[in-house]
């Protein structure tokens, strides 16, 4: 089959790999739709710490069940399992140990042997892909393949929110009006925020979050606190850059919250005054991929929370592929999908 591979950090080639074969415990899946997602950007780079290379990239995606697994038709039989060959799926990515205390916490996402598909597995940037059949979640007939496709980063911001716990009522500023920014712009909105400010140095991003309800758009911080010299209760970094986390610091009003939300590089390091963390009881958190956000995701993207059509803004073949890392890395349009069968 056809499929994009990261052979190593820097080199990455469309070329062909042998058809994946589903274990006892999997699916396998003909991939409808693949989103490129910042985290495939930083595989390709080689700042990813977990990533193992070569790799087939590809870790938001949908697709229809085509075979399953020997163990997986042999729960089909006593109606344990819900997948049969034809039903259309997303994916949750992680793949935790179940083993690890994070895990045995309710803490997978940190699993301290923490594996994805797309990152430490093969990923759906391909025809078909197999994954494991307790990764699977049934769609709705109402979203197509690629709004199914955007459930794994919706999911992520899902998680955001629950890590930052708003109130209602609460301001927001957010740093990055990318994918991940706007989605979590609209959960905001959605959840209660009097206002929610974006910044960016992108204008066409900033066009399209005032397009979705954000109440004002900045350049800069600094620009936002000169009208808001108060701060925000609740500042989200969705950029992962350091000097952006610094700033967005910053911009958090006495006894509000910071969110480190963006993925910065592993090397990376901030500068933040501890005495101002205590004398103005600042919280700050971080959020990581998903946590039992993936059917409250599935459901927000049924109610009509997210603007699936404003997210959804280019759609590219498998041989498309370097076209659609370079929209990425200039910023132009919101999610970039691959569509590998078409």
């Amino acid at each position: 089959m056809r499929a994009v591979i990261i052979d190593a950090p820097g080199k990455v080639r469309v070329g062909s790999v042998p058809d994946p074969t589903p274990g006892p415990n999997e699916l396998l899946i003909r991939v409808g739709a693949c989103g490129i997602c910042g985290t495939d950007l930083h595989i390709l780079a080689g700042d990813s710490p977990v990533a193992r290379y070569p790799v087939v990239p590809g870790h938001e995606f949908a697709g229809e069940v085509v075979a399953l697994g020997s163990n997986v038709a042999q729960s089909n039989i006593s109606g344990g399992i819900f997948a049969t060959v034809g039903s259309r799926v997303a994916i949750e990515p992680t793949l935790a140990c179940g083993r690890c205390e994070p895990c045995r916490t309710g803490h997978e996402n940190l699993c301290l042997y923490y594996g994805a598909i797309g990152v430490t597995t093969n990923g759906a940037m391909a025809e078909y892909v197999a994954v494991p059949v307790a990764n699977a979640y049934l769609l709705p007939d109402t979203l197509s393949l690629r709004e199914a496709a955007l459930i794994e980063p919706v999911s992520c911001a899902v998680r955001g929110m629950h890590c930052l716990s708003p109130r209602s009522g609460d301001s927001f500023l957010i740093a990055g009006a990318g994918t991940m920014g706007l989605l979590l712009m609209q959960l905001a909105l959605r959840g209660g925020a009097s206002r929610v400010t974006m910044v960016d140095v992108n204008a066409q991003r900033l066009v399209r979050a005032e397009n979705l309800g954000a109440t004002r758009t900045y350049t800069a911080i600094q620009q936002a606190l000169a009208d808001e010299p108060m701060g925000f209760n609740c500042v989200i970094d969705a950029t992962g850059v350091a000097k952006v986390i610094e700033q967005a610091f910053l911009a958090v009003k006495r006894g509000g919250k910071l969110m480190v939300f963006g993925v910065a590089s592993d090397e990376a390091r901030i500068s933040l005054s501890p005495f101002r963390i205590y004398n103005e009881e600042i919280t700050i958190v971080g959020s990581m991929a998903v946590l039992f956000s993936f059917q409250p995701a599935i459901d927000l993207l049924c109610s009509g929370v997210i603007d699936t059509q404003a997210m959804l803004t280019a759609a590219l073949s498998l041989e498309d592929f370097p076209q659609a890392l370079d929209l990425m890395r200039r910023g132009e349009g919101v999610k970039t999908q691959i569509l590998p069968n078409e």
